[in-house]
């Protein structure tokens, strides 16, 4: 079958729509028509040359989508056609020893993408293509595992429900599952993009006291003093570290989470630190980065760890999150900055790294 699809060919090079052809679904895999897909910096990351990523063969991109599945293979039992679902990148297998102790989302058997030896999801004129973290949702079709995608409620709003398939899963979870933030707690928040919003607005449902937001757009600290942070940092004017320290009468931050994926970010976030705090790294860091930091910079007691995807149990908790949203305590609308086609995806990139948005959605109905 053919489709549209936004293809990465080359490092530093726009994205491409071109016609691609999606295989139809196998025994356990679902087709997915395309409603809705964030625009994530981890996409961004393949096209900058930052990520882990091999680059012998094209990528669709994408990885926060959401629609309707069209078909199914002979095997699925968690969806039909009709049902509205929205995909994850934290596919899971169901009997590695991570998926059997209770963390799927750390799954190690890579149960969910075809082997290279099998006929691909995605080709074009009989080149494969790779399908990027298991998902692609820069495309008009998601060919998914079933393990892959979680049914919700039809009432939702797709571009909304799509957010939660990774940043607002990421953000929240690394606040409520990851850090284990307690009601009363100090936190503080560097990066205010779409993950560190999320952060923060986990951080408030949690129950923090004070939640600190950190970032050098004015914009965006706007956005998160109005999604929950009770105090914000210009981070271009003030040294954030002194900022936060000062702001959390001197004594440093019970929680600081880093949500950019920059180095030097992650030492401001351990050195703002209170006694027995935790600095929870969240965003993707280049494969050689370094974190340095002087040892008395270092609170006594205080953790430094890293939160992959929310700590998430994306068929509990993204239905959980998107009650949350229904609820009004989990504001999805405010992330949204801009929608927009699938052709505007490059444009879409330009405003992430400029800091003009929180989340672009593009739309495909």
């Amino acid at each position: 079958m053919e489709m549209q699809a936004a293809v990465f060919r080359k490092v530093h090079e726009p994205l491409t729509i071109e016609t691609v052809d999606i295989d139809r679904p196998l025994a356990r895999e679902v087709l997915v028509r395309t409603v809705a897909s964030g625009v994530c910096h981890s996409d961004l990351h393949v096209v900058d040359g930052l990520g882990r990523f091999p680059l012998d063969l094209p990528y669709v991109l994408g990885h926060e989508g959401a629609g309707i599945v069209e078909a199914v293979g002979s095997e699925v039992t968690t969806v039909r056609p009709g049902d509205h679902v929205v995909a994850c990148l934290s596919g899971f297998c169901g009997t590695c020893a991570q998926c059997l102790s209770g963390h799927p989302n750390l799954c190690t058997a890579g149960f969910v993408a075809r082997p290279e030896t099998a006929v691909p999801r995605l080709s074009q004129k009989g080149g494969r293509f790779r399908q990027f973290l298991g998902v692609s949702s820069y495309a008009e079709r998601m060919l998914l595992h079933e393990n892959s995608v979680v049914r919700i409620d039809p009432e939702l709003p797709l571009d909304r429900a799509a957010l939660v398939g990774c940043g607002v899963l990421t953000g929240v979870g690394a606040a409520l599952r990851s850090a284990g933030l307690q009601p009363g707690q100090t936190v503080a928040v560097f990066g205010c993009g779409g993950v560190g919003l999320s952060i923060i607005q986990g951080a408030r449902i949690a129950g923090a006291r004070q939640i600190i937001g950190v970032d050098k757009f004015p914009g965006k600290l706007e956005t998160a003093r109005r999604l929950g942070a009770t105090h914000t940092v210009d981070a271009t004017h003030d040294d954030p570290v002194k900022a936060v320290r000062k702001l959390a009468s001197g004594a440093g931050v019970d929680h600081a989470f880093e949500a950019v994926g920059d180095a030097k970010l992650c030492r401001q976030a351990i050195e703002s630190l209170a006694i027995r705090g935790t600095a929870t790294i969240v965003g993707v860091l280049p494969p050689d980065a370094m974190i340095e930091f002087p040892w008395m910079a270092i609170r006594p007691e205080c953790k430094v760890q890293t939160s992959r995807m929310g700590s998430n149990r994306f068929r509990f908790d993204i239905p959980l999150y998107l009650d949350f949203y229904r609820q009004g305590k989990l504001m999805l609308d405010d992330l949204i900055s801009k929608r927009g086609r699938l052709s505007d995806i490059n444009e879409a990139f330009r405003a992430m790294k400029a800091g003009e948005v929180a989340r672009t959605v593009l739309m495909f109905d």
